[in-house]
């Protein structure tokens, strides 16, 4: 594979067209469709509409590696670990940057910190989107839930589900709702 063709990438690893990949497209698409609509709405960020779209279809690749029952994965890993191992997936078929989307989008971004001082069983280093494009897809990430589909949150709901992890990423998801909306 040559050319980054996402719905391609997925079939290798979801070839089955099975409940789980159908939760796995419609939250990609969602998020996806999020991220064209901020970057339609805010031209003065110049953001790279094909790369938007693919790194949001590809963003939880991982999530089949993880114990998520509930949204029929049945993998070993805790689901935290889907960012980071859907990362080295796509880094194997050679496109770095829509892998550091996978790492980053976790959460509203992960930093050191909160790795060591929450004990996160993935790898000690900053998980915190860089560029506006990672900004972009993990901000919309933050609005759709893959246990209700085709339901999007509300700005406080997105934020009441980051609090449950900290403070540091709701002060990331506010920034970026002055940033994006």
């Amino acid at each position: 594979m040559n050319a980054m063709q996402p719905l391609e990438l997925l079939d290798l690893y979801y070839p089955q067209p099975d409940r789980l990949k159908e939760i796995l497209l419609d939250h990609s698409r969602a998020v996806a469709d999020k991220a064209l609509w901020i970057a339609d709405r805010h031209p003065e960020l110049e953001l790279n509409r094909t790369f938007l779209f693919e790194a949001a279809m590809l963003h939880d690749i991982g999530i089949f590696l993880t114990d998520a029952k509930d949204i029929c994965c049945f993998g070993t890993a805790p689901y935290i670990c889907h960012g980071y191992l859907g990362a080295e997936l796509v880094n194997r078929h050679g496109f770095p940057r829509h892998a550091w989307v996978c790492e980053r989008h976790t959460g509203a971004g992960i930093t050191i910190r909160e790795i060591t001082e929450r004990n996160l069983p993935i790898p000690c280093r900053d998980m915190q989107p860089v560029s506006l494009e990672e900004q972009v897809i993990c901000f919309a990430d933050k609005f759709y839930s893959k246990s209700r589909l085709g339901q999007e949150k509300t700005i406080e709901g997105a934020r009441k589900s980051i609090a449950k992890h900290g403070p540091e990423g709701v002060v990331r998801f506010d920034n970026w709702c002055k940033i994006f909306l």
